[in-house]
């Protein structure tokens, strides 16, 4: 969301792109704060599809720590 802003200057609540694309507001935090959080790629195509950007900008690579 915040690559979305930063492009479009459009400042965008949960609540709105819960609206926009037919995930629940619980989920889209879910998201954003769970770094374990596993969503399928359906919602990350329609997130993409929503904030105008490919997979690569919602998507962040996390090492995996082995012990």
């Amino acid at each position: 969301m915040h690559d979305f802003e930063r492009r479009s200057g459009c400042k965008l609540t949960y609540e709105q792109l819960a609206a926009a694309t037919g995930l629940s507001v619980s989920t889209l935090q879910s998201i954003a704060s769970r770094a374990a959080y596993n969503p399928r790629l359906s919602t990350i195509s329609t997130l993409c599809e929503a904030l105008d950007c490919g997979p690569e900008i919602l998507l962040r690579r996390t090492p995996i720590k082995v012990k």
